[in-house]
């Protein structure tokens, strides 16, 4: 520390073992944890258990927020490839993120921010940067109480913050992983600071089933529990994914070998939709289960269906109308790229009264010039072109564009898709040839897309892009303005790349409305196409910001500009 009298400073060091890690004025007791793990395998379906309780929990009338952990060394997700993670989503703030916070928003229905997402790569961050100010007061920084203190530190911040009744912490992966034993034991440190009655574990389980004896197999789930009693960890409720039903015996093995009471091992079975499972885990009771074990009073009875039980209800009695729907994209093979787009369209089904057929159409089979489209894209009611980075699976991705406004099929492009379908247009109706992305082809003619200006400096890629919350100013009479019913607008963005101004011109003058501008003006963020059923595109990501309970109104007129084609052509 600069100026600092070393002597002076040994004397003020503090040579106890515990050190202070909470914010001024917290009150222990006033937030209740509830920290949910893993075990036998990832993607086991922590993230909606998570999800789920929260919703639950929020419909009792507590004030509940969720917090997910992630044991890799990133800083955040944004440099994350969808293959190897899944889609990263974007908050309102700007933080590129695990897309369970999507998961998480979705079902509480709030937006959530930086607070609730830490990575160990953030975490050593934040510890590094103290320890280079000096504020460790001279202490050998260690895992332990350093690392885990800053753990403990960033949950209590978050506590603290509204302040909340509960914190619904998820920690990724599985209970052993090397990665996240950090955050496993400042779980186990928060009941020794907070007492007993004021942590609670979950452990998520898969239950595997044996067509050769006809039973699910407990033994991984005891395994997976033995490792987090290792851990100094015993789980108050341990919740199994199941295909079918959980078995009574598989239930009573178990309570009897986990040391947990057979009503607080809960069934969470595979379901046609995710929505449906905060019902499914309400008629067991797991609200008051967990209420009974922090020592807390449901703040008032719930009403007999929840809000996403209307959901359950849908699933129950589904609609015979069917659609078929395509998202053409290049991370087709790794789903998880478009859950916010998968679970975007799922919104609009119960107010439409529709099921929808999603078809993945990996783009990059369709590069060559010589590959059609025409014989996967004859039958679709509509196609979602979503967004990516790089040149692979391009051509395939303007192939299907332009089958959409060729052949009337609903088109709704979002962010690459706005971008790609610019260049289409450019290319098809403008003639234009070799328009393209710079992105994509850095030497093309005719730069449709090109660097945001702001971009044209960068070096690093992590955390650079136009993230988050952007104000959209609407154009008066256009369908946007029909749609939203306002002139100024908020959207989510994550993008490097924007139409070239110098272009707008020309594909006005062929027919394509530009129908939203960022709030100077000077980025183009809607295009529609009026002689078309629906082609609309924007460059920002509405599906970040559609809910199961206020589904988005793009895709909202996007399901329903896809029901009228369906009924025409029948």
């Amino acid at each position: 520390m600069k100026g600092v009298n070393e002597d002076a400073l040994i004397g003020k060091v503090d040579e106890r073992e515990q050190i202070d890690f909470y914010p001024t004025g917290y009150r222990i007791g006033r937030t209740k944890y509830i920290f949910i793990t893993g075990g036998v395998m990832s993607g086991v379906g922590k993230g909606v258990f998570t999800a789920s309780l929260a919703h639950l929990l929020k419909h009792y009338g507590f004030t509940v927020t969720a917090i997910k952990i992630d044991g890799y060394l990133n800083i955040d997700a944004g440099t994350l490839n969808p293959y190897r993670h899944g889609e990263t989503f974007v908050l309102a703030d700007g933080t590129e993120c695990d897309m369970d916070l999507g998961t998480y928003e979705r079902f509480i229905g709030e937006s959530l921010d930086a607070g609730n997402y830490l990575t160990s790569g953030k975490l050593y961050q934040m510890v590094i940067r103290k320890e280079r100010a000096g504020e460790y007061l001279g202490r050998d920084v260690l895992v332990i109480p350093h690392v885990t203190g800053e753990i403990k530190a960033f949950l209590r911040r978050k506590a603290h913050e509204k302040p909340y009744d509960i914190l619904c912490v998820e920690i990724g992966g599985t209970v052993g992983d090397i990665e996240n034993v950090h955050f496993t034991e400042a779980a186990r440190q928060m009941v020794h600071d907070e007492g007993r009655d004021n942590v609670m574990f979950v452990q998520v389980t898969m239950l595997p089933y044996s067509d050769t004896s006809g039973d699910q197999k407990t033994k991984p789930t005891q395994h997976s529990v033995k490792k987090l009693l290792e851990l100094g960890i015993q789980p108050d409720v341990i919740v199994c994914r199941t295909h079918g039903p959980l078995q009574k015996r598989a239930r009573e093995k178990i309570s009897l070998y986990c040391n947990v009471s057979e009503e607080s091992v809960i069934s969470s079975p595979e379901l046609e939709n995710i929505y449906s499972l905060p019902s499914e885990l309400d008629k067991q009771g797991l609200a008051t289960i967990a209420a009974q074990r922090l020592r807390i009073q449901l703040p008032r009875h719930a009403s007999a269906q929840i809000p996403l039980g209307k959901y359950a209800a849908f699933v129950a009695n589904p609609p015979s109308r069917t659609l078929k729907i395509a998202i053409a994209g290049k991370y087709a093979p790794s789903r998880d790229s478009y859950v916010s787009v998968v679970n975007a369209l799922r919104h609009a089904e119960p107010d439409l009264g529709v099921r929808i057929a999603v078809r993945f159409i990996d783009t990059k089979l369709y590069d060559a010039p010589s590959a059609d489209v025409a014989a996967v894209a004859h039958d679709l009611d509509g196609v979602v072109v979503p967004g990516g980075y790089g040149k692979r699976g391009v051509e395939g991705m303007i192939k299907f564009i332009r089958y959409c406004r060729e052949h009337g099929v609903p088109f709704l492009g979002l962010c690459f898709g706005f971008q790609l379908a610019s260049v289409e247009f450019a290319r098809n109706v403008c003639g234009l040839e070799g328009a393209s992305s710079t992105e994509v082809d850095p030497d093309t003619k005719h730069p449709v897309i090109t660097l945001l200006k702001e971009q044209r400096t960068q070096t690093d890629l992590g955390a650079t892009q136009r993230l988050g919350d952007q104000k959209v100013r609407i154009v008066e009479n256009t369908l946007a303005h029909k749609l939203y019913g306002e002139l100024t607008i908020r959207e989510r963005f994550r993008h490097r790349w924007e139409l070239n101004p110098s272009y707008r011109a020309v594909l006005e003058q062929r027919g394509l409305v530009f129908s939203g501008f960022s709030a100077d003006d000077q980025i183009a963020q809607l295009f529609e196409y009026p002689s078309h059923l629906f082609y609309f595109a924007s460059q920002f990501h509405p599906e970040y910001t559609s809910r199961p309970l206020a589904p988005h109104v793009l895709f909202m007129a996007f399901v329903r500009a896809a029901m009228e084609r369906s009924a025409a052509a029948k």
